[in-house]
């Protein structure tokens, strides 16, 4: 995992030690799921404790989340829910029945973390706090997004997992996972375990790839095309977006497959931060997207075709080029910045594609708002750092009114 953004130092007893924890990044470790393993072990398997469902895939993981939590809770189940990375604090990563881990309850993991000299990064260590919050709470069943892949993932050490849901496959981390489509669709693919049901929306190449690992694995296997009633909308998701429709498909089949379609109406009601969400400011209308990959990308220009600003800025590691070249057609106005020290140089960029660079989120946003006309429509992507910036900007009382999605 990448380090993220900490919020604000605190002098308080209660307050976690997030400079420590944001330090245990993944740096010259292993990845896979034989640290997180050792690490539940340790701390008596607490994800024996509840059912799991997998979700992994390139995108739509967050949403497809988002609308599995809201499904599991309308149909009475306790439900948690594990999710990376956040947009503002750590908390939002870990939930039960909606409600974020108390700030406390994570200090005191890091103070035993640190005590104890747990040797887990920090994904593996967000993992066992997760595991353990749910097992405390008594959770029912648990949503856990894949950080990075699906064998290669920490997740990938969890107990008693009652299915897995894999949204789409398209080439990002391709320097971890694989430098195609059918490597990194393998590795997700490999997230099936005999006998636990495997259902997903990729299709093409991916599809193929999953479809032999699924046979190998002797992992039962649901797509749209095979089970259409399984996957059937009776409307359109709240979230916007083409793109969310496959996302609700998902859900929905996993929610029904497990006997919980009671909750497919608020599945199919449910928000998420930062996917296509919209905000009205001074009459401009502002659109925060976290999509950070070519497939996002794309899907989302086709969601919003036209804009007049576009707000830019990603990380070193994504192929940016391609990232942002469906959203060149998008805006005619171009602010590009810096969501981190890991970012693409703001300058390089301007340059390449006509714009104008700014340092500093807080700074980009302002010149993107003064750009923007009256009535117009300002779009912010490229990242969910970004994103989370400019959202914890919004939210904080400067906007007139927020209309999730």
């Amino acid at each position: 995992m990448d380090a993220v953004p900490a919020p604000p130092n605190s002098d308080q007893s209660d307050q976690p030690d997030y400079d420590w924890f944001y330090a245990r990044t993944r740096n010259g470790r292993t990845r896979g799921p034989e640290v997180a393993r050792a690490l539940l072990d340790v701390q008596s398997s607490p994800d024996a404790a509840f059912a799991s469902i997998r979700v992994v895939g390139t995108n739509g993981k967050g949403s497809t989340c988002a609308m599995l939590e809201a499904g599991l809770i309308s149909a009475g189940v306790q439900t948690g829910r594990f999710t990376s990375p956040h947009l503002i604090h750590f908390e939002e990563r870990i939930r039960v029945n909606g409600q974020e881990v108390a700030p406390a309850r994570v200090a005191a993991f890091i103070r035993q973390a640190r005590q104890e000299s747990w040797n887990g990064a920090f994904f593996d260590l967000s993992l066992l706090l997760a595991c353990t919050v749910f097992a405390e709470s008594g959770v029912r069943v648990a949503v856990m997004e894949a950080g990075v892949g699906g064998v290669s993932d920490a997740t990938q050490a969890l107990q008693n997992v009652s299915a897995v849901a894999l949204t789409n496959v398209a080439l990002d981390h391709v320097g971890v996972l694989g430098s195609t489509v059918a490597q990194i669709a393998r590795d997700k693919a490999l997230a099936a375990r005999p006998g636990v049901p495997l259902l997903t929306t990729a299709t093409g190449e991916a599809l193929e790839v999953i479809r032999a690992v699924c046979h190998e694995k002797d992992a039962p296997l649901y797509t749209p095309a095979m089970y259409p009633a399984l996957f059937a909308l009776p409307h359109a998701p709240a979230l916007l977006g083409a793109h969310q429709h496959s996302n609700a498909a998902l859900a929905l089949a996993t929610l029904r497959l497990l006997g919980h379609e009671a909750g497919a109406e608020a599945a199919l009601a449910a928000s998420h931060p930062a996917r296509l969400e919209r905000f009205v400011l001074d009459g401009k209308t502002l659109l925060i997207d976290g999509a950070h990959n070519p497939h996002a990308t794309q899907a989302l220009a086709a969601a919003v075709p036209r804009a007049d600003v576009l707000l830019f800025g990603n990380l070193a590691r994504k192929d940016t080029a391609a990232t942002l070249a469906p959203l060149l057609a998008v805006a005619p106005l171009r602010v590009f910045t810096a969501p981190g020290d890991l970012a693409t140089p703001p300058q390089d960029l301007a340059q390449q594609y006509g714009g104008e660079a700014v340092d500093g989120s807080a700074q980009a946003l302002a010149r993107a708002l003064a750009l923007t006309p009256a009535g117009g429509t300002l779009l912010v992507a490229g990242s969910l750092y970004l994103a989370g910036s400019v959202r914890e900007w919004l939210v904080s009382g400067r906007s007139e009114s927020n209309h999730s999605q």
